[in-house]
């Protein structure tokens, strides 16, 4: 039985290159290689994308809640490829099956379950499934595929 690795907030701002108000991934419980992992995205008020989306009716866009999965998905190869502190960048290259359930919104824990559909240690380009759901309900599902750049200056 494989252990299962966990990144926490000050992991995850080690691989990604998103910072504040674009970092959208708190922590990352269960790390299975480059297999699977579970993310969870506590969604608060303060996030600025809901003084527009919408006054008075806060809904978390569905951009962000896949941006969430990516951020993810990212944080999943990292830790499992010891990327830390690499100045690595992600880069969507397409979005598919992309389906909205739910509405998300502030005071929702938001967990997001990754798999890896194509993608091994060293490649560029990786393709992921994912769901977001809200207390076992499903908000979205997608698959997504990224490319992994390694070649950025890392981050002061």
């Amino acid at each position: 039985m494989t252990k299962l690795l966990a990144a926490d907030i000050q992991r995850i701002q080690r691989i990604l290159p998103h910072r504040y108000p674009f970092l959208l991934v708190d922590r990352v419980v269960e790390i299975d290689g480059t297999r699977s992992a579970t993310g969870i995205k506590n969604v608060t008020m303060n996030e600025p994308h809901f003084q527009g989306h919408f006054p008075g009716h806060p809904i978390m866009p569905g951009v962000t809640i896949v941006e969430a999965m990516a951020q993810t998905a990212a944080v999943m190869v990292g830790t499992a490829m010891e990327l830390e502190d690499r100045g690595m960048l992600i880069y969507f290259m397409g979005i598919d099956k992309a389906r909205f359930r739910r509405k998300v919104v502030p005071g929702d824990v938001l967990e997001m379950r990754l798999e890896t559909l194509r993608g091994k240690p060293g490649g560029k380009v990786w393709k992921f499934a994912g769901t977001a759901a809200v207390g076992g309900e499903i908000a979205a599902e997608t698959e997504f595929s990224a490319m992994m750049d390694l070649s950025a200056e890392p981050a002061a």
